[in-house]
């Protein structure tokens, strides 16, 4: 089989790194992180304790993942990425993006910041509606890698697809990466919801008119709307604004109960990537003139630290829209 080394060996990174080597692949795992790297190189991930099909290798140093394998997983926080990458030589290599999210200053998607590190070398993304752990215990998931390269998208997708990890293919990378970005922010409006008490009514509804917000920024992004009705879109959008199992959603809903910004992410413990994808998304919208209300609200309780009931009341004394665009 082949070599794949991941950068980023936090839950997401750990649990795909489970299933490549579920597939016979060799995976090193690149981490800063001392005590994870020597449970890894034990030959068992450090949050779940399961064991890895075929033992991996594991390093602190970036340079000996970089040197291992042309195909290169990326599962950094966004925000980190080019920090991580910047000024170093890399040519020839594919890099398969894992990570959700836009970077906040230039409003790039991880595939833009990667092409402008390293234009010789190639890039696809991977998304979906795929919670780590149930990822990593091997339970039935699907998820969509995305390029422009049709024929090294179908060889990628060897290296992971299997029975419980099903690999469906897009050319639509603009739209995939967008899907698995913007959702978080409306996650995290549902999470808000369900912290306040609103209820199943409300949820759905923010699911619903959240997807319409997606839609409309992503298409004019360069997203085809097809590609938002599929995985990367309502697929991941509708696991991750339902499930307590999501970071963004659980961040949301601290935040209706009352605990402060800082509280909540102290809770948490880890990245919240909506927090930070909503300031892109609120940029965007305003310089497309483009009308995003639900995300404008997240944005005002996250970024502005407006408290979230008195937000969330002014969101409903909106005037209702059509239902569909074009009437």
């Amino acid at each position: 089989m082949s070599k794949v080394a991941i950068l980023g060996a936090g839950r997401w990174g750990t649990a795909l790194g489970l299933v490549l080597s579920r597939k016979g692949n060799e995976v090193m795992l690149f981490d800063k992180n001392p005590s994870v790297v020597e449970a890894l190189k034990e030959g068992r991930d450090p949050y779940w304790g399961i064991g890895f099909e075929k033992k991996p290798l594991a390093t602190t140093h970036l340079e000996e993942a970089l040197d291992f394998s042309q195909y290169i997983l990326i599962a950094l926080p966004v925000q980190v990425i080019r920090k991580v990458l910047e000024g170093k030589s890399i040519k020839g290599k594919i890099f398969i993006s894992a990570s959700k999210g836009l970077e906040v200053g230039t409003n790039k998607r991880v595939s833009e910041v990667l092409k402008e590190l390293f234009p010789d070398c190639k890039v696809l993304a991977l998304s979906g509606p795929s919670f780590a752990e149930e990822t990593a215990k091997g339970l039935p998931c699907a998820v969509v890698l995305a390029g422009e390269d049709v024929a090294l998208l179908r060889e990628v997708r060897q290296l992971f697809s299997s029975e419980p990890f099903r690999v469906y293919l897009s050319e639509d990378i603009v739209g995939v990466e967008l899907g698995g970005a913007l959702k978080n922010v409306i996650a995290i409006a549902c999470g808000i919801s369900d912290g306040l008490g609103f209820g199943d009514n409300a949820r759905a509804g923010l699911i619903t008119r959240g997807l319409v917000e997606m839609v409309r920024l992503g298409t004019a992004l360069g997203g085809k709307v097809q590609t938002f009705y599929g995985l990367s879109g309502l697929g991941d959008l509708v696991l991750t604004s339902t499930s307590s199992k999501s970071r963004n959603r659980t961040f949301g809903f601290l935040l209706g109960q009352g605990l402060s910004l800082e509280q909540a992410q102290e809770k948490i413990g880890q990245v919240v990537e909506g927090k930070e994808t909503v300031k892109a998304v609120k940029e965007l919208s305003e310089k497309l003139n483009l009308y995003a209300p639900i995300s404008w609200a997240v944005y005002r309780v996250v970024v502005e630290g407006e408290e979230p009931l008195k937000v969330a009341r002014e969101l409903l004394l909106r005037p209702p829209q059509n239902d569909f665009e074009g009437l």
